[in-house]
């Protein structure tokens, strides 16, 4: 039956009873294999090790897995005023808005549950509570963000140094995530202020800016309805834009060389021109290898290390409908270009390389050393699934300059044709340097003649 008041395209359908519980479970399974267990620990403890404050939230929890954290129970209230400056935004609408938002979440409430990998302890009531406080404290977070007039001078998160993006960095980590959706019918049903002209995926999108690359008008129109959480939102942000080079024989896994050797192989490295790309959205074109900016910052490997996590989580390839591990891919392609301080100065010259002022030049090759040990599980390549690059280091590989022409049979290790290109080189300057002896001695003979011609002119004149 359609419905003619409001919006023309609105069908609504009357369920017969009968069918009520077949639909039901048919949702419920739908629901299971879109979105079951999206939220979880990191999977290798090897590696959570490594770097633990990469992965667990030293400021605020976010959802179950550490909400009991002592080292979290101070920013507690601070989440509960927020909530309370959300849904009172209104005057005499407070109880109104609270009933709404604990009826929307009662509904929600198993579904939520489905996201978590790790069973959830919580009785439904408690874990409504956490859903609606967390949802709550981020979306309040995202308007006093975005909106200065919201701010007070007293408030610890915003005049406190450095701990809002210590929050930041808390709200991007797998293990500290809500579910997407339920954020959104928070949104829908609390008090917005009307000067507020964004929905809560803009306001997401301009609360992590300072972590995203690229173009963020294009990253809200195409990413806005496929974010299962705020770290899959952010990761969206990252995929690449352009088409995927296919692979023609055996995928490598890298570049032949680092920078300097490409460079020195007759390949060219660029900074991307156009600057609405994405950090993923390298070219190779006529022996020109155009790689998007990137930008070293101090929350880097916390961002990168998560995206990672995230890739490897069993749900990825079902939640995302793709098996490629996109920055697992880009950090050994990274590592594959940067194998030393060196070749990190020399990208950094070329633009394709920045650091904050906090960050240090030289650390730029630990940084993805340690990425590449996290994206291949210590050193595993077989555990790196479809290497997003292949097909483009093929290319890259196969390519043949006048420098260093390459045959099937040398096209071996990349030490045998560095000595190769070498060898050439030798060979070059042996053959060219007999008609650079004739050429200066054609000069040493023309000018002798000019002098002399001029000194004969000037004696007869003198004479005469």
């Amino acid at each position: 039956m359609e419905n003619n008041i409001g919006d023309r395209n609105h069908v609504s359908i009357e369920i017969t009873p009968i069918y009520e519980r077949l639909v039901s479970s048919i949702r419920g399974t739908m629901e299971r294999a879109a979105s079951e267990g999206c939220i979880c620990k990191v999977s290798c403890e090897e590696i959570r090790r490594e770097n633990l404050k990469a992965y667990v939230p030293d400021k605020v929890s976010i959802g179950p897995i550490h909400r009991n954290d002592e080292v979290l129970k101070a920013m507690e209230d601070q989440k509960w005023r927020y909530l309370y400056a959300l849904v009172n935004r209104k005057p005499n609408q407070l109880e109104e808005s609270l009933n709404a938002c604990v009826d929307a979440l009662m509904g929600l409430e198993p579904k939520a549950r489905l996201f978590y990998k790790e069973d959830v302890s919580l009785h439904r009531d408690e874990f409504v509570k956490m859903m609606l406080v967390d949802g709550g404290f981020i979306i309040e977070l995202f308007l006093k963000s975005t909106m200065k007039g919201l701010k007070r001078r007293n408030d610890p998160i915003f005049s406190t140094p450095g701990l809002l993006w210590r929050i930041r960095c808390n709200l991007i980590m797998l293990e500290n995530q809500l579910p997407f959706f339920i954020l959104q019918e928070i949104f829908r049903i609390v008090p917005i202020p009307k000067q507020c002209k964004y929905s809560i995926t803009d306001l997401a999108l301009v609360f992590f800016k300072s972590m995203i690359p690229g173009d963020h008008q294009l990253h809200k129109e195409k990413y806005s309805q496929e974010s299962n959480h705020l770290l899959d939102l952010v990761y969206h942000c990252y995929l690449p834009t352009i088409p995927r080079i296919q692979v023609k024989e055996n995928p490598p896994y890298g570049f032949r060389g680092p920078a300097t050797y490409l460079k020195e192989s007759g390949i060219k490295l660029s900074r991307a021109r156009r600057r609405v790309e994405n950090l993923l959205d390298i070219k190779f074109n006529k022996g020109v290898l155009e790689i998007p900016t990137i930008h070293i910052h101090h929350f880097t490997e916390i961002l990168f290390r998560n995206f990672i996590a995230f890739e490897q989580c069993p749900c990825h390839d079902n939640i995302n409908s793709l098996s490629v591990r996109y920055i697992s891919s880009y950090v050994v392609l990274m590592k594959s270009l940067i194998d030393s301080d060196k070749e990190a100065k020399f990208l950094d010259q070329q633009d394709i390389l920045l650091t904050d002022d906090n960050v240090d030049e030289k650390d730029v090759h630990q940084l993805f050393e340690r990425l590449s040990r996290s994206a291949l599980k210590n050193s595993n390549i077989d555990e790196l699934k479809d290497f997003y690059f292949d097909g483009l280091c093929e290319q890259v590989n196969r390519y043949k300059t006048w420098r260093c022409w390459k045959t099937k049979k040398s096209s071996g290790s990349s030490s045998s044709s560095s000595s190769n290109c070498q060898t050439t080189r030798k060979k070059k300057k042996k053959e060219d340097a007999p008609w650079t002896l004739l050429f200066v001695a054609a000069i040493l003979l023309l000018a002798l003649t000019f002098f002399g011609t001029l000194f004969s002119i000037l004696s007869f004149f003198l004479r005469h």
